[in-house]
């Protein structure tokens, strides 16, 4: 979140406007809100075509230059062969995808009957058979549904058509479903205020199940909370300390034990900073605003181990840690950037408390000199040189000290860098990845995950971003990509730049589900997940139309979380009985089974059925299948069923025989 979405929140007073940790939480009245509020959104199957991404590309047996027609949305134009009937185009989607799961052929020649097979490949050079029409007899387009992971070559071979008919293809689309092991979440940091200082509850259809945020938002499907962390939190206006720390190192660590009981994942953005760190502004902590750049990289690397330390020890192991917040231009910004970075007195964070203290300048830090990128005068471009060298060596002391606790305990804790892509700013973004990671790799560290904030107004349009990210995750292979930040209005009266949904519930829902896909239609399934900005208060998931404060009602496009299809249960445990099996299995999400349907397979997915399913007292729940047969020989596996999201991924139990009977008397 930058500064200027900050301001606009205030600007607009449509939900919460709250300065970090502040005190008072001031709310807009109802009449306020658009009449775009009320209704509910309709939630449409979740399926994107993976044919027509800007990054695929096209080959065919001949007549290749319309090859690409056969992919660009228009019935009306096509990829025709040139040579003999035996002919192919082939699409190479340009990575593996898990999830794809239809294909549809449409015709030149929408009355002629075609022969064809489709195929797949995971190299192109070994192709298995997802759809075989061979013998065909129909006319028309044929639509196929498959089921095979690492797919990303896919194939359609035309054996012979009717008399007349031309031979080749219209549209061929390849539908991408999202993936069960996405993550969804939110950044939900203000969880901690809403709870024990508003004492707010939530609900989505009844208000008698009424619940605090986390617990409301994990029960619409969320997996993953994200939690901000200052160092010293002050007033970012007066630069008071407050008290409490809300947002602070204590009291983020009983937010996370929270996270962790509800069964989420656990993301920490820390800020190195007492206030909002965005592209605006990267006030060094208070703490350590006149320390020299060797005791500044001191500082990083020892706070952050400390932090990360205090987290394991308490058994909130984080999933993910942020090193730094939106670090476009750098952070713990010093003489590299003199201050005053707000220069009109009109300006919101002209009085902010760091914006005229020269201590905070007083010494060298790890700002980006941006204005001296391609200066050609030698002394400009050895400072831009050494601001990166600064950045990356207080970067690599935070990095280093993640993987020094996650190597002493034998955790797994996902590392992230989290930038942004301006508006017309791609080269910039483009400079940073190359710079940040050769640098951080020649001193010795490295990320997991490349994090990007994406707020339609500021970065683009949907299909931009997109194209961007996909082209940053060819650049850099071996990374994962995240959206940590997202949000889309659904009660303001004026409609968001570079967005084509709509302000209202409906647009919300849509937005989201469209930011959930671009992630999840990277190739070679790098998209890790797509994080909600704190959705009870920035352009809210909240239907102030419907709620009486202090009981908020949620917005139905809260359900767009519910659309992921749910994880694997795990571990699966088995016991024989006899003409009967119990199944007993950890819930996909941790402590609310009645979100998710369970269905179980004793014949290694053929079939599955939907057992009676009744929790255990370690958390567990069971399933008692019965009428099977002794001495046969089961496969077993167990999946979850959303009612939005589908059937997950499935978990494979292994198999059982059953209790044989009881010898019966020996006849001669």
């Amino acid at each position: 979140m930058n500064a200027r979405s900050k301001r606009w929140m205030i600007a607009v007073g449509a939900t919460f406007a709250v300065a970090a940790g502040g005190g008072a939480t001031a709310v807009a009245s109802a009449s306020a809100q658009s009449a775009a509020a009320s209704g509910t959104a309709q939630i449409p199957p979740v399926e994107s075509n993976i044919a027509g991404k800007s990054w695929v590309k096209y080959s065919a047996s001949s007549g290749e230059k319309s090859a690409s027609l056969a992919a660009d949305a228009d019935e009306a134009t096509a990829w025709k062969a040139t040579g003999p009937r035996e002919q192919w185009l082939r699409l190479d989607l340009g990575g593996a995808y898990d999830n794809l799961r239809k294909v549809r052929v449409v015709f030149p020649t929408a009355t002629a009957t075609y022969r064809y097979v489709v195929e797949a490949s995971a190299n192109g050079a070994a192709w298995t058979t997802i759809a075989d029409r061979s013998r065909n007899a129909a006319a028309g387009p044929g639509e196929d549904q498959f089921v095979k992971p690492g797919i990303r070559f896919v194939r359609v071979r035309i054996s012979g058509a009717s008399p007349g008919a031309a031979i080749g293809v219209a549209e061929l689309k390849v539908y991408n479903y999202l993936r069960p092991d996405l993550v969804v979440g939110a950044d939900i940091s203000y969880a901690d205020q809403d709870t024990n200082q508003d004492h707010l509850t939530y609900y989505v259809d009844d208000p008698a199940t009424a619940t605090d945020v986390l617990t409301s938002a994990r029960n619409a499907g969320m997996r993953y909370v994200r939690l901000r962390v200052f160092n010293t939190p002050r007033d970012e206006r007066t630069g008071s300390y407050l008290n409490p720390a809300y947002q602070g190192p204590d009291r983020t660590l009983e937010v996370a034990k929270k996270v962790k009981s509800l069964g989420m994942g656990l993301g920490i953005d820390l800020h190195y900073s007492d206030s909002w760190a965005d592209p605006s502004k990267q006030a060094k902590p208070s703490a350590w605003a006149s320390l020299p750049f060797d005791q500044l990289v001191t500082a990083v690397h020892d706070y952050t181990r400390d932090y990360v330390e205090r987290l394991v020890a308490q058994g909130t192991v984080p999933d993910k840690v942020a090193v730094g917040n939106e670090l476009i231009k750098g952070f713990l910004w010093g003489s590299e950037r003199p201050a005053p970075w707000f220069t009109d007195a009109a300006d919101w964070c002209y009085d902010c408390y760091f914006n005229h203290d020269p201590a905070y300048t007083a010494k060298p830090g790890g700002g980006i000199a941006w204005d001296d990128w391609k200066a050609t005068d030698p002394a400009r471009r050895a400072a831009y040189e050494a601001s990166w060298d600064r950045f990356t060596t207080l970067q690599a002391a935070g990095i280093r000290a993640v993987h020094e606790v996650a190597a002493a305990h034998r955790v797994q804790i996902g590392v992230e860098t989290h930038t942004i892509i301006d508006n017309g700013q791609f080269e910039r973004t483009q400079e940073f990845w190359n710079q940040f990671l050769r640098r951080l790799k020649a001193k010795g560290q490295d990320i997991d995950v490349m994090g990007f904030s994406y707020y339609s107004e500021w970065h683009g349009t949907p299909d931009v971003f997109e194209s961007e990210l996909q082209k940053l995750a060819a650049q850099h292979p071996g990374y994962k990509i995240d959206v940590a930040e997202t949000a889309h209005p659904s009660a303001f009266s004026d409609p968001i730049p570079n967005s084509p949904y709509p302000v209202s519930i409906q647009g919300q829902q849509d937005a989201l589900l469209r930011v959930f896909q671009m992630v999840n239609d990277l190739p070679d399934n790098r998209g890790l997940g797509a994080l909600v900005w704190e959705p009870a208060h920035f352009q809210s998931m909240v239907n102030w139309t419907t709620s009486a404060w202090p009981v908020i009602q949620w917005n139905s496009s809260i359900k767009a979380y519910g659309v992921v299809p749910p994880p694997a249960p795990t571990p699966v445990r088995l016991k024989a009985g006899d003409g009967s099996l119990t199944v007993t299995f950890r819930p996909s999400l941790a402590g609310d089974p009645a979100q998710l349907a369970y269905q179980v397979s004793v014949d290694d997915g053929a079939t599955w059925r939907t057992p009676t399913i009744s929790s255990q007292s370690d958390g567990t729940v069971s399933a008692n299948l019965q009428n099977l047969r002794n001495g046969v020989r089961y496969t077993v596996s167990v999946r979850a069923v959303s009612a939005l999201g589908g059937p997950g991924a499935a978990a494979p139990a292994g198999t059982v025989v059953l209790n044989a009977p009881p010898p019966g008397p020996k006849h001669r």
